[in-house]
Order: structure tokens, then C-alpha cells, then sequence
């Protein structure tokens, strides 16, 4: 059985800006491990949230393939990607997106809801997990940042994904903070076979994951 859960090959994804072409990711293949932390590191404008994306189902890409445990996931309809993608893959953003009229506790239930389980219990432990069992009822305009995207982490683990891909999670928040979520999102990976992703500018995050993908102007540098 193989190790590798998720990889692109030669992937790129081409934007039209006006008469201009941009090629936000050309031609990268990479392979995500089971059970190992991952940075994808460069700078602004590199293309790592773009191949975050692609990478997740988000995006189609222009041309190359994106295989989630062996099966190319751009071959299978919308409906079929859109449930893996609830499935298998958690994503946590830079800003959250939880939904405000819903509490804290029904924001991390929501994709369960979805796939249609019963979760709440599930769902209250890993808000305990995270560190909010008192925040459980509170809506997203009654949380901090930090609460708020402990929220979003919670939300992403609730169906106990094979990955989960990070695009700058911490990006939105002061240090203290963002150094409370990394730490919050290596105990969570530890001891699991769950591949961790994370998207940041940050090159000091090499140091704290098992490997590390460099990007620049849309290529592995």
C-alpha cells in the first residue's frame, strides 16, 4: 500500500488577465505522505494558495492530474469531487468563513450535516478538543479571531479527514495566536495517519514539518 494520499502531476493552472496570460502554478508535481506535516512556502503572488486549490478540488486545473489516494479526482463529476471533498479532505483558510448566524457548535456539525450523520457529540468533542467547550454556543461576532479559526480547524476534522489542507491559517492573526494554532494543528495531526498541509510565507515552518515544498512564480524552486 502506498504512502502517498495526495499528488499532482505536472499540474498547471493558466489565468487570462485582460490580453495577458498568467500561469499562477506550471507544471509542478509534488506528493503529499500519509500521517506527515507538509509546508508549501513562498511568497505572495508564488501560486501555493493556487496549488493548494487544485490540490483540494476547489479549482480545476488547466492541464495535469491531481490523484487522492491513486484515484484522479477532475475525472469524477462535481457531485463526486464535491464529496470527497467533504469526505476526505478538511480545508482551514485564512479567514474562517464560518457561517454567523449559526453558533460555534453548529458550525463545526455543518459538514456532517451535510453528509448526513448525526454528530453533535462529535462535534462537542472537538470543540473541547480545541480548547471552547465554554464558547460552544457563542456566534463567529461573539468570538476572537483565534476562537474563530479554532472553530474552523474543529469544523475541518469533523468527518475525520485523510487530509487536511491549511492556506495560511494564521495569516489573519498576531503572533500569539498563530503560534497557539500551529500548535493546536501539530497535537491534532500527531499520532494520526491524517497528511497535514499547510500554505504559508512563513520559512521558519520548514523547521516544524516532516517536509517542505518551495514555490516561486508557480514552480517548485
Amino acid at each position: 500500500m502506498s504512502d502517498i494520499i495526495l499528488a499532482a502531476k505536472n499540474v498547471h493552472k493558466i489565468y487570462m488577465s485582460g490580453a495577458k496570460e498568467v500561469r499562477a502554478v506550471n507544471g509542478v508535481s509534488i506528493e503529499i505522505k500519509t500521517a506527515k506535516a507538509t509546508a508549501i512556502v513562498g511568497a505572495s503572488g508564488a501560486g501555493k494558495s493556487t496549488l493548494l486549490h487544485l490540490l483540494g478540488g476547489l479549482d480545476r486545473p488547466t492541464s495535469g492530474n491531481v490523484l487522492l489516494d491513486g484515484v484522479e479526482i477532475y475525472g469524477l463529476s462535481d457531485s463526486q469531487r464535491a464529496g470527497i471533498r467533504n469526505r476526505r479532505i478538511g480545508f482551514v483558510f485564512q479567514f474562517y468563513h464560518l457561517l454567523p448566524e449559526f453558533s460555534a457548535l453548529e458550525n463545526v456539525m455543518m459538514p456532517a450535516l451535510i453528509k448526513g450523520q448525526g454528530i453533535r457529540e462529535s462535534a462537542r468533542a472537538l470543540l473541547k478538543k480545541v480548547g471552547l467547550e465554554s464558547r460552544m454556543t457563542h456566534k463567529p461576532r461573539e468570538l476572537s479571531g483565534g476562537e474563530s479559526q479554532r472553530v474552523a480547524i474543529a469544523r475541518a476534522l469533523v468527518n475525520s479527514p485523510e487530509v487536511l489542507l491549511c492556506d495560511e491559517p494564521t495569516g489573519n492573526l498576531d503572533s500569539k495566536n498563530s503560534e497557539s494554532i500551529y500548535e493546536l494543528l501539530f497535537n491534532l495531526k500527531s499520532g494520526s495517519d491524517m497528511a497535514l498541509v499547510i500554505v504559508t510565507h512563513d520559512d521558519s515552518m520548514s523547521k516544524r514539518t516532516d517536509e517542505t515544498i518551495r514555490i516561486r512564480d508557480g514552480k517548485i524552486s
